[in-house]
């Protein structure tokens, strides 16, 4: 075995995002392209000798090919040991996990999370830092610089690691352990939650449908669920991680669930559903006929904490991300702790974590999480929601109906335009941006404006400031709109717009959600001229 040293050129466009650098397949097969990457990463690490890297991914097509291409360069970086997980398999809830663990300078993880696989899908890579969440905008900022200045990178010439056998190889000086990917996830578990109750629950009959997506989690909830804790066999479906996610879309909801809001739906529907996404770090939950929205969930676990025995002790606090209802806000005030606003990205949750501020963590988009890692973690939520259900009692319905009844119910929805072009969607919101100064006072359609900004948060950790997070337009009787252009996709630009509403009365919390918005949607429409901007008379997805 030898170490080359490979001239190269610069790729354009390595400015990793939200969560890392995502691209098409295609892109990432380029000769040099992932190489480039991963060494500018090692080059704003700096010397790493004697250090321990964590590596793993999604299962998504390119992850085996990648998972050697790092093994050899990092072992010409001077990493002492590497911990990958078999055949390639880490979900990014358990990467988070084992860097804490084991005490690794980092982890890299190669997932582009829910969007889709397959040759013709997308692929990613992201940086978690020691506190095993990632890397902030410092960090990746500095990466990016680096790759457009990279001219040579270095790679050993060594066979490839056999990563479907568990044990120890070498890669020049460099120990490779292939480790057990579920092992010191389910012990961090079972220090969280009553598994005795869980399984007392499964033993009197209690029934579960939880869809892997034939993504990372399946092989982890049946460990976990059917192997530990006593759920039926075939209680996981879907449970092969698949290159191609057997040509579904692994991201949990209603949408792309389809299968498992089928199974709920049906006169015969089991008492709990359940899916995650990609990587594992999202998760939608599903009762007999409700599908909880993630704000919801959130709040209800909040509200509950104190059943799961790794949260008796209570929260510090609550964080969640901006575009998230403000139902955790509620569950916080009555509980006397602080909840914190912060731009999309969990990375923004880390140095909370890390400072002790909050406890339990959450964004509109399926993710949900808490300080036991630095990452959202999906089958963590599902199995505190079984908790909950153990000790409570009762159904996943009449728990979210309680919640309300309680704390009111936020109604709450988001619109999704995908694949819109660029340029007209970054016109978009420059124009709304544009209108801020005067939309403050306005009455649109009964609704008047309290407040009209561009979201803008500074860190109460390192007083770091993220600016232009998402145009809000704040009622004065709390009804949000918020405008925002998502950075996880590979190709055009999404849209989002959320829309938020209050209601306290019990009586009107059954409304369907879409009708109990409806005045929000047109306002949203009529603001930004959605609609005649972009073409689309509708969202390409509703959750």
């Amino acid at each position: 075995m030898t170490i080359q040293t490979i001239p190269t050129q610069p790729f354009p466009g390595q400015r990793p995002g939200t969560s890392g650098l995502r691209k098409k397949v295609r892109v990432f097969q380029q000769p040099g392209y992932l190489e480039n990457f991963v060494q500018s990463l090692f080059d704003t690490l700096g010397d790493c000798a004697g250090q321990t890297l964590v590596l793993g991914g999604d299962g998504r097509y390119h992850n085996r090919a990648a998972i050697q291409t790092v093994l050899r360069m990092a072992a010409a970086h001077g990493y002492a040991k590497v911990l990958v997980g078999r055949g390639g398999i880490l979900s990014t809830p358990a990467l988070s996990c084992v860097v804490r663990k084991h005490g690794a300078l980092g982890g890299i993880v190669l997932s582009a999370s829910h969007n889709p696989g397959g040759p013709d899908g997308d692929f990613g890579i992201k940086y978690n830092i020691g506190n095993g969440g990632p890397a902030p905008e410092s960090f990746t900022e500095a990466v990016y610089r680096r790759s457009g200045a990279i001219e040579r990178y270095r790679i050993s010439d060594g066979a490839a690691v056999d990563l479907d056998r568990l044990g120890a190889a070498r890669c020049e000086q460099m120990l490779v352990e292939v480790i057990d990917p579920v092992a010191d996830y389910a012990e961090l578990m079972r220090g969280l939650f009553d598994f005795a109750a869980i399984r007392a629950l499964f033993g009197a009959g209690f029934t579960l449908c939880y869809d892997g997506m034939h993504a990372v989690s399946g092989p982890y909830a049946q460990a976990i669920l059917e192997g530990e804790l006593g759920a039926p066999a075939g209680s996981v479906i879907n449970a092969v991680p698949l290159e191609d996610f057997g040509g579904g879309h692994p991201d949990p909801n209603p949408a792309n669930a389809g299968e498992l809001i089928a199974r709920m739906a049906a006169p015969d529907a089991p008492d709990f559903g359940a899916a995650s996404d990609g990587d594992g770090d999202r998760n939608m939950i599903v009762g007999r006929g409700i599908a909880v929205t993630p704000s919801d969930s959130l709040a209800i676990l909040a509200a509950q904490a104190t059943l799961a025995p790794g949260y008796r002790k209570g929260l510090a606090g609550i964080a969640r991300s901006m575009p998230t209802s403000r139902a955790a806000d509620c569950v916080a005030a009555a509980l006397s702790i602080p909840c914190v606003e912060t731009p999309t990205g969990w990375k923004f949750f880390g140095n909370l974590l890390d400072a002790g501020l909050v406890t339990l963590c959450g964004e509109e988009s399926y993710g949900t999480g808490s300080d036991h890692v630095r990452e959202k973690d999906g089958l963590w939520a599902v199995l505190f929601w079984l908790n909950l259900l153990a000790v409570r009692g009762g159904s996943v319905a009449a728990l979210v109906e309680a919640h309300w009844a309680r704390y009111g119910r936020h109604y709450y929805s988001r619109h999704d335009y995908e694949d819109i072009d660029s340029d007209v969607a970054g016109a978009l919101m420059q124009a709304l941006r544009g209108q801020l100064a005067q939309l403050a006072g306005q009455t649109l359609d009964g609704y008047t404006v309290a407040l009209a900004d561009d979201f803008s948060y500074t860190d109460p950790v390192d007083g770091s400031v993220s600016s232009q997070q998402g145009v809000r337009l704040i009622m004065t009787d709390g009804a949000r709109i918020i405008y925002r252009l998502s950075g996880t996709g590979t190709e055009g630009a999404t849209l989002r717009v959320y829309l938020e509403r209050y209601e306290a009365e019990p009586a009107a919390h059954h409304l369907p959600t879409q009708q109990a918005l409806a005045g929000l949607i047109a306002v949203a429409d009529r603001v930004a001229g959605i609609a005649a901007r972009t073409g689309r008379g509708a969202p390409s997805v509703t959750t």
